[in-house]
């Protein structure tokens, strides 16, 4: 089996567009001050599917074939660090699953985002514009799996959502906001008041 070792698309268009286009945008000098895109965090919580603080086979089953299929790696289980009575979970319960994704395989994630599981959102009329942290990271999330095309939902038992986080380094609201509206993500326009 030969490696593909092309570089991703969305990763070609960040460097040979989108870097010129940032620095002239914010009047960077040098390209040690570009935003850079460092992972991305995806992750399904598990807590409301315990019982007796167990989680059952098909859910754990379903939800790491989700997540795998879509990342192409393995997802970690992640428990609970502190027992809060008010949502029914102990410490070293299930709490999540999660998978953080680097290199080719996050540009590859992010063009089928974009590209294949955004624009199948049901009443779809673009993302939040002002999902950003202080550090330029941003954050949204899925209500199903079922936008992913490479889930098959009639073998699926069960529907569930994820959030996901796209990390950014040496940025802010403003510069990824911009890099990620040059590489494709379909944002909601401004709506100027007249």
């Amino acid at each position: 089996m030969v490696a593909n070792t092309t570089a991703p698309r969305l990763q070609t268009l960040y460097k040979d567009t989108v870097v010129k286009k940032t620095m002239e945008e914010f009047n960077l000098s040098n390209v040690h001050e570009l935003p850079r895109m460092t992972k991305i965090l995806v992750n399904c919580g598990v807590g409301r599917f315990l019982e007796n603080q167990k989680l059952k086979p098909e859910i754990r089953d379903t939800v790491t074939s989700t997540l795998e299929t879509i990342t192409g790696q393995r997802p970690v289980l992640v428990l609970a660090r502190r027992s809060v009575s008010n949502f029914k979970v102990r410490e070293g319960a299930p709490s999540a699953f999660m998978v953080t994704t680097r290199g080719p395989r996050m540009w590859h994630f992010l063009d089928r985002l974009i590209n294949l599981a955004v624009p199948r959102i049901r009443d779809f009329r673009g993302l939040k514009r002002n999902s950003f942290d202080s550090g330029g990271n941003y954050s949204m999330g899925l209500t199903e799996q079922a936008v992913w095309p490479e889930i098959n939902m009639a073998n699926v038992s069960f529907t569930h959502g994820m959030n996901i986080n796209l990390v950014f380094e040496d940025s802010n609201p403003a510069m990824s906001r911009f890099v990620l509206t040059e590489l494709g993500m379909p944002f909601v326009r401004d709506e100027k008041k007249a």
